[in-house]
Formats: structure tokens, sequence, C-alpha cells
């Protein structure tokens, strides 16, 4: 069986929820190979995870360098595996830098770009959802392999014991003269709460919220579930919240078990990045507002006097 190669999305030691995804897409393909580009001994906390979700190879591609640029150590760890197992596809997130990675490996490897795709056969024909969530487009790329950027929460992670037998591939040196370089991290203020994309529930916040100071009343009911906290654009656009936590089209997609919205009205390009959540709860004083065309549940009230209720019951039932 092909293997599929699956570039491992991990932060400090710990491995994105949409490597999974990509796990079990990759599985419609042929046999799932594990790529993880990080500093030494990164592979080792993440071998765990990645075997029990399907992953039967791990490539290790480890260096002191590999987390000081952008991009380049996983393309030429990538363009490597390419050439010598010649995958009929390759999985990588599709967020800003996976992006990036895979439009500079399709290029290098001379392959078709997938990109954005929410569905994959195993022909490689690959589903787009487009203009919202309005419209679906199929693709195929007709080269050997397939460069595919997977939107995160697109499918069901199934988890599946593979071998997880790991194998070191090493990283040429880097043009420095060709290769953006890190200067400088600063750590992402958002508190204790999840990261917006890894939680399994998400309370946000729209123009109904009224103002930065008010989005409290967001935070309080998100901290009573341990969820992580969102906005909307239109949020975001009014100095609300910071643009970090947006949701939407031109912001971050999730798909969490529980999606709960205050005071949002549903524009397309909010409902683009959270209609695929499993249970939607909308809170609006706007019957006609149109979150309520795809929410589950719907309460027709003032978020300000709704959401303290909410976290009321929540803290009687977690007592």
């Amino acid at each position: 069986m092909a293997e599929v190669l699956v570039l491992v999305d991990h932060v400090d030691g710990e491995i994105k929820k949409n490597t999974y995804e990509m796990l079990t897409a990759a599985r419609r393909l042929g046999e799932p190979s594990a790529v993880v580009v990080g500093t030494p001994g990164t592979a080792a906390k993440l071998a765990e995870g990645l075997a029990a979700h399907g992953a039967e190879k791990v490539y290790v591609a480890e260096s002191d360098d590999a987390v000081n640029y952008l991009s380049t150590p996983q393309v030429d760890a990538l363009a490597a595996l390419v050439e010598r197992v010649s995958p009929p596809a390759v999985l990588i997130a599709a967020g800003a830098d996976g992006r990036e990675v895979a439009g500079r490996l399709a290029v290098r490897t001379n392959s078709g770009w997938l990109n954005d795709l929410v569905e994959i056969d195993g022909q490689r024909e690959g589903t787009h959802s487009i203009f919202g969530g309005a419209f679906t487009v199929q693709s195929r790329a007709t080269t050997d392999t397939a460069v595919i950027s997977w939107r995160a929460g697109s499918i069901e992670i199934e988890e599946q014991a593979g071998a997880g037998t790991q194998e070191n591939i090493d990283l040429p040196a880097i043009d420095e003269a060709t290769s953006g370089k890190v200067s400088n991290r600063a750590p992402i203020v958002g508190g204790d709460r999840p990261e917006l994309t890894e939680a399994n529930v998400v309370v946000a916040g729209g123009r109904g919220v009224g103002s930065a100071e008010n989005f409290n009343v967001v935070e309080t009911l998100a901290d009573s579930l341990h969820a992580a906290v969102g906005a909307s654009r239109a949020a975001v656009d009014s100095g609300y919240y910071p643009n970090q936590f947006q949701v939407g089209q031109t912001g971050k997609t999730v798909s969490p078990q529980l999606y709960i919205a205050l005071g949002i009205s549903g524009a397309i390009q909010h409902r683009a990045g959270m209609q695929t959540s499993k249970t939607i709860v909308a809170v609006n004083k706007d019957p006609e507002a149109p979150i309520f065309e795809i929410a589950d549940f719907g309460v027709v009230g003032d978020l300000f006097s709704i959401s303290p209720q909410l976290s009321e019951e929540v803290a009687k039932r977690s007592s």
C-alpha cells in the first residue's frame, strides 16, 4: 500500500487535533506516514499519539535550526520524502503556515496543489467548501503526488492503532539568504483557556455584546464551561476583542462539540468558520437573525440576562 505523508502540526510538544484528522483522511488514500519536523526530542513526545491514530511510520526530521526558520525545514523534509517514496498525497494543515509550506512544496516537486479541502475520497478527488459554505466544488490533481491543504474540523477523528515505526531523515543546511529566519517569539495572550481551534466548547460574542468591557459576559460563561472564547468579525472590527480570536472565513475555522453564539447575527462570513460545530446554541434578541437558521437551539432574548443564568446553571451542575 502506498505511503501517504502527513505533516504533523504541533506546538510545545502537543499535537494539534487537525493532525489526527489528516491521519484519518490519509487512510482513505493509503498507509499514513507522519512527518515530524522540530528540535531534537520532539518526535519522542509525539510518537504515542501518532501511532494511536494510525501512523504506520513516523519520519523524524530534527535539528536545532528546525524551528528557527519559516517553512524551509518543513519543505526540505517533505520534498526529500516525496522524491524517495512517491506518495499519492501529502497532507498539510491549511493554516497560514501550512499554506506556505504546501505552495512551496508543490512548486518544488512539480505537484498539483488542492487547497483547503474538507473531504477526500480514495480516488484523490477532493471537496472544497467555498463562498461561506454556499457551494461545494470537486477537484483532482493530475500529477503523481497531490499536495493537500486540509481544513481543520472537517471530519471526525478515528482512532486506529499503527506501528509508529520511527525513521530519521536528515535536514539539509539552510540557505539563510533565501529563507525567512525567526528573530523573536512572544506568547499569545490567551490566559488558561483552551486554544480556539482545539477546544471542545467555544463561546463567541458578536456586535450585540456592545463593547469591549461587556465582553466579560462572554468570558464568564466560557470559563464556567472551561471553553475557549471566540469573536465575530464585527466584534473584532469594532475593537471589542483581539483579532487572534476571530471566527469566520477571514479568521479561524472551529468545529467544537458545542458552539454558543452570543449576540452574533450569523452573517455568511461567520457561519463559514463554525457551521460544522456539532451542536450550535444561539442567543440573539432579533428573531430573524440568520444564526437561527443553523442553530440546534435558539434563544430569542437579551444575552446580558440569559448568559449569566446559563453560567449559574452550569455552576450548580458542576458543584
